[in-house]
């Protein structure tokens, strides 16, 4: 009996931290799993595209050395939609290559290894700022792309972002 106890203590142990995985955001090798970019959650996979809720914006595509561009992740302005994560990557628009360095900031996590951030606690979030950081030694386009987590098992992947419109 005391054995059987053990064993079931045990399962339960292992469900609840299956559960709370990651509440401090992406470990460093989601850049290079099998399927990179992507939450390692189980059974759960990425919903379909048209049923993302939530934007990701850049302020620009084009940088300069050592340029800064604002990233932000809310909403639909329809929806009221909170998140609890997110994981994003800049990567060069011409090479598809990791590129620049996020600038870290309250409830983030980078992750220089792969130029990404993400979230650094699974409180729920209304939105999010991020800024990036072109490199020192380099011109071009960039483009951010990743994931928006709602919840454990649902979360919306390979998400490119999209350029605010420049204002005349």
């Amino acid at each position: 009996m005391k054995d059987r106890f053990k064993w079931l203590s045990l399962e339960l142990l292992l469900l609840i931290g299956a559960a709370v995985a990651f509440p401090d955001g992406a470990p460093a090798d989601t850049c290079v799993k099998q399927r990179a970019n992507q939450p390692n959650h189980g059974k759960a996979r990425s919903q379909p595209a048209h049923s993302n809720p939530y934007e990701v914006v850049a302020d620009a595509q084009t940088y300069h050395p050592g340029q800064q561009i604002s990233v932000v992740i809310y909403p639909h302005s329809d929806q009221s939609t909170v998140f609890r994560g997110f994981f994003l990557q800049a990567r060069d628009a011409n090479s598809n290559e990791w590129i620049g360095e996020w600038v870290q900031s309250e409830n983030t996590k980078t992750i220089p290894e792969c130029s990404a951030i993400t979230h650094s606690d699974n409180r729920d979030k209304l939105g999010a700022k991020l800024i990036w950081k072109a490199p020192q030694n380099k011109r071009g386009q960039v483009y951010f792309t990743g994931t928006v987590l709602q919840e454990y098992g649902t979360f919306w992947s390979d998400i490119v972002n999209k350029v605010q419109a420049e204002r005349p």
